[in-house]
C-alpha cells in the first residue's frame, strides 16, 4: 500500500501558458486523456484549469473560445501538497478546502497532481469512486 503522495500522483503534469487559447488547451486535454492542467509560467504555478472550468467559465460564458486565454479561466491554487506527504494529509486538505485535485510541488516546482480518485483507488479500492476512477476512458 502506498504511503506517500509520490507513489500515487500523476507525475509530469501537463502545464500550459496562461496565454494559450481555450480550444488549444481543450484539445491537449482530450489528446492526453486528462481532466486538469496546471497553468504556469516557467516553474511558477499560477493556477489550475479543469475540463469543467473550460465548459462553465469558457464556453458557457460566451465569446470566442479560440480567442479567450486560459489564464482567465484558471482557478487559484488554494492548496498544494508535497510528494513526501501522506495520503491522509492529502485527504484532509481536500476535505477542508473542498477540492478534488491538488498540485504536488517539490522545491516550489510542480511535479505532479493527485486527485480524489487517486486517493480512492489507493485507500478504498472497493469503493464506487475507486472503481470509476480506475476505469479507462473510452473517448
Amino acid at each position: 500500500m502506498a504511503r506517500k503522495i509520490r507513489d500515487i500522483m500523476t507525475g509530469s503534469p501537463t502545464s500550459v501558458s496562461p496565454e494559450l487559447d481555450i480550444v488549444t488547451v481543450a484539445r491537449a486535454m482530450r489528446d492526453e486523456d486528462i481532466g486538469a492542467v496546471l497553468v504556469a509560467e516557467g516553474d511558477d504555478l499560477l493556477g489550475l484549469v479543469t475540463d469543467r472550468d473550460l465548459v462553465i467559465r469558457g464556453l458557457a460564458a460566451g465569446g470566442d473560445p479560440a480567442r479567450a486565454r486560459i489564464g482567465g479561466l484558471a482557478s487559484n491554487v488554494t492548496a498544494t501538497i508535497g510528494p513526501d506527504d501522506s495520503l491522509d494529509k492529502a485527504a484532509q486538505i481536500m476535505r477542508e478546502r473542498a477540492v478534488r485535485r491538488l498540485p504536488v510541488l517539490e522545491d516550489g516546482r510542480p511535479v505532479g497532481i493527485v486527485s480524489i480518485g487517486d486517493l480512492a483507488i489507493e485507500k478504498d479500492s472497493a469503493s464506487a469512486l475507486a472503481d470509476i476512477s480506475a476505469a479507462r476512458s473510452t473517448f
